[in-house]
C-alpha cells in the first residue's frame, strides 16, 4: 500500500511539473518585425495567442482601428486586428515544444499548421508551415516584461 501511495505522488509530482513547464509559454511576446504583440494564454490545456497591440493600429486611410480585411472569410474582414486570435489550439509536447496549432498571419489572410519551440525563457522559435515542417518560415519572437 505504501509502494502504491508513493508511486501515486510521484506521478503528481511529474503531472505537476509538466504543467508547469507548459505554462512557460504564457506571456506577452513581440515577433521578429516588431509590429504587433501577442499575449499568449493557457486556456483549457491548449495554448492560444492574440494580438494586444499594434505599432500602427489605426488604418492610415481611415484613421479608424485596422481591420482583418485580408480574411478569406468575408465575415471576419470588418474584425479590429487588435484582440484577434492569432495562434489558436497549441498543445505541450514536452521538451519546450508546442504543436498541433496554427498560426494566422493577418497581412496575407492565410493560416499555417505552426510548431513553437522554447530556445530560452525569453526567446520563442515559430514555424509555420503547410503540409511539411520542411516547406516553411520561422521568426524568433521575444518575451516582453510586463509593467
Amino acid at each position: 500500500m505504501k509502494k502504491i501511495i508513493l508511486s501515486l505522488a510521484f506521478l503528481s509530482v511529474c503531472a505537476f511539473a509538466f504543467a508547469q513547464e507548459a505554462d512557460d509559454l504564457v506571456g506577452v511576446w513581440e515577433p521578429g518585425h516588431g509590429k504587433a504583440k501577442v499575449k499568449i494564454d493557457n486556456i483549457d490545456g491548449k495554448y492560444y495567442g492574440r494580438i494586444v497591440w499594434l505599432k500602427e493600429p489605426n488604418d492610415p486611410e481611415t484613421g479608424e482601428p485596422k481591420l482583418d480585411r485580408n480574411n478569406p472569410d468575408e465575415s471576419m474582414r470588418n474584425v479590429p486586428l487588435r484582440g484577434y486570435r492569432m495562434l489558436k489550439d497549441f498543445e505541450y509536447k514536452g521538451k519546450g515544444v508546442w504543436e498541433e496549432g496554427t498560426i494566422y498571419d493577418p497581412e496575407t489572410g492565410n493560416t499555417y499548421s505552426s510548431v513553437i519551440t522554447m530556445k530560452d525563457e525569453n526567446t520563442l522559435d515559430i514555424r509555420g508551415y503547410v503540409g511539411v515542417k520542411t516547406f516553411g518560415r520561422s521568426d524568433t519572437w521575444r518575451r516582453l516584461k510586463v509593467k
